[in-house]
């Protein structure tokens, strides 16, 4: 492979690993020859730019007995090869890119083979040989139907060279694909964790109607045990069954209902085996769908949601926790439909930690208006009203299903933008005095940027102790874990 170029030789000076990067270079072009190196500016989605290598060129896929050349571009990061390359199709003005489990509308591809990079097992010919079978199973272009054609699955007869000019391709997608998606966008939702509680939040979210397309990604071996082999043999409209976390690309909302499981006696170690779970899937979710909302439902919520949070990067408005807000629809319901009562204005919550530690409140305007909602401890007769429909609550569990159609109605309320108001686990943060960063049940108005605002928070003393207490209690457990 000639290095030689003085715009290659200066920028390959600026990689933390020159020698090791040659040296992976000199490895793709014994065994893919046709790929070139370029020099181009590569921009960032926070619209910084950089100056990287790339690599451009084909790949040879087998589909229905014929052979077709995909033109590939493959990013090297600064950290190449110890971080993976950034892979996009190069689409040419006759093909449209098919969006699938594999590639995203913009051309840009994820494969478990970068998920699991890890140099230098893994290398760019391991890649693209893995891009090869994966294509080989589902191709990622197609040819843009003429007048007469109304199927536009056809596999697209593709140029058997491609000429020195695609270098000045930029990474966007071509304007000429833009026109055959869609306008609306694709209100795409992923849950992780094939277990009862996956299977209950994918099967109330599909119930709710406002999705276009569901995926339930199952990762554990023994997927057979579990209702997700059911979901492959029944095939449900919207619905796809994956293996892997690239298949999540371009979610709205991902749910995460994954929980591991240790034989450990002490709960810092149960809740550790959690933490190491979830540093393999959130930050995969969070490059995959970086304008996801990320919903929490594993064990312990609260810690769950402030781990996944430091993991993923993304802004606390995004990423919240089930927490409470079964427990609050619960109390509503009991308070006005069992007890038969309704004070005038006001709508109770439960807040706090998702424990004995939660506290009830009332708020001073019902959700979902103009006015923001202001959560006081409430007049003093609805104290026996409010410990009664506590004791009524405290006698229903957390089922699966239960927490399915909780998981659901939030779910519904971020795509459809409602700015609903919901107890949601985030980031309480400077709210009713609270002191580090903790995440607490708080009533929270939801949108597709997930948090919108939150609920004022005046409590009672003994609650307001209780909630201080909990955010103390929590933020010194998390000190105990390595995130």
């Amino acid at each position: 492979m000639d290095l030689s170029q003085e715009s290659i030789r200066k920028t390959l000076g600026k990689y933390k690993f020159r020698d090791v990067a040659i040296e992976e270079l000199q490895k793709v072009h014994r065994v893919n020859p046709g790929f070139k190196p370029l020099v181009d500016t590569y921009t960032f989605s926070d619209s910084s730019q950089k100056d990287l290598l790339k690599l451009v060129g084909n790949i040879p896929v087998s589909y229905q007995g014929r052979s077709y050349n995909l033109p590939i571009l493959l990013w090297l990061l600064d950290s190449f090869p110890f971080t993976p390359p950034i892979c996009l199709l190069r689409p040419t003005p006759s093909m449209m890119i098919r969006v699938g489990k594999h590639v995203d509308a913009r051309g840009r591809i994820y494969l478990p083979y970068l998920h699991n990079w890890d140099h230098p097992a893994s290398s760019v010919n391991g890649l693209l040989s893995e891009m090869i079978a994966k294509f080989e199973e589902e191709p990622p272009l197609c040819t843009k139907p003429s007048a007469d054609e109304k199927d536009p699955a056809e596999l697209l007869a593709y140029v058997e060279k491609i000429s020195g000019g695609m270098s000045t391709m930029n990474i966007g997608p071509p304007a000429s694909v833009g026109r055959v998606y869609p306008e609306r966008p694709v209100n795409k939702v992923t849950v992780v964790g094939g277990g009862d509680l996956g299977v209950a939040c994918l099967m109330s979210i599909l119930a709710k109607g406002s999705v276009d397309k569901i995926v339930l990604i199952d990762f554990s071996e023994h997927s057979s045990k579990g209702g997700t082999m059911d979901l492959e043999i029944f095939s449900l409209p919207k619905v796809e069954v994956a293996r892997d976390l690239s298949a999540s690309a371009d979610s709205k909302v991902v749910v995460v209902t994954s929980n591991a499981w240790s034989d450990d006696e002490s709960f810092v170690s149960v809740v550790q085996t959690n933490v190491d779970l979830y540093q393999g899937i959130i930050p995969c979710l969070a490059r995959c769908s970086p304008s996801a909302v990320l919903l929490i439902a594993s064990q312990p919520v609260d810690i769950m949601t402030h781990v996944a949070w430091k993991q993923s990067g993304l802004p606390p408005s995004r990423v919240i926790g089930t927490g409470c807000n079964l427990d609050s629809e619960r109390l509503n319901y009991i308070v006005s439909t069992v007890l038969l009562s309704r004070a005038a204005g006001s709508q109770p919550w439960v807040v706090g930690e998702l424990s004995d530690s939660k506290v009830p409140a009332w708020s001073s305007s019902a959700p979902a208006t103009d006015s923001q909602p202001e959560i006081t401890p409430g007049p003093t007769s609805t104290k026996p009203l409010t410990d009664r429909a506590f004791e009524i609550l405290k006698g229903r569990g957390q089922r699966s299903l239960s927490v399915g159609l909780s998981v659901a109605d939030i779910v519904h309320s971020i795509l459809a933008d409602q700015r609903k108001t919901h107890s949601v686990s985030t980031l309480a943060q400077g709210w009713g005095g609270v002191c580090g960063e903790v995440f607490l049940s708080l009533p929270c108005e939801l949108g597709t940027g997930g948090v919108a605002r939150i609920s004022k928070l005046t409590l009672g003393q003994e609650e307001d102790l209780k909630l201080r207490n909990s955010a103390t209690s929590l933020r010194n457990f998390i000190q105990q874990l390595r995130i």
